[in-house]
């Protein structure tokens, strides 16, 4: 797919010689290409195999992680509950 729209890019670019008006062309059907892969939330490098939702598992993870730390160390622990308060008043 990647490769048949850079293809056409390129044909309609070189047309463009002939008559600007498939320098247009070729700028709109680039614009649009980027745009819906940026609202995708991948692009033309990332294309289907998107790590996003691999990283927001790892986000999720890490705050856990780092919440059950600081619910159970020992050390400061009136700190931390202050601060889960917060956190919490904050979502709710």
């Amino acid at each position: 797919m990647f490769v048949l729209l850079l293809i056409l890019i390129v044909v309609l670019f070189g047309s463009g010689f002939l008559n600007p008006i498939w320098w247009v062309a070729a700028a709109v059907l680039v614009f649009g290409a980027t745009r819906h892969g940026r609202d995708r939330g991948g692009g033309w490098i990332r294309g289907d195999g998107s790590d996003a939702g691999q990283y927001r598992d790892y986000e999720h993870r890490r705050d856990r992680q780092d919440h059950w730390d600081r619910r159970y160390s020992r050390r400061h622990r009136a700190r931390w509950k202050r601060e889960d308060r917060r956190d919490y008043e904050r979502r709710g």
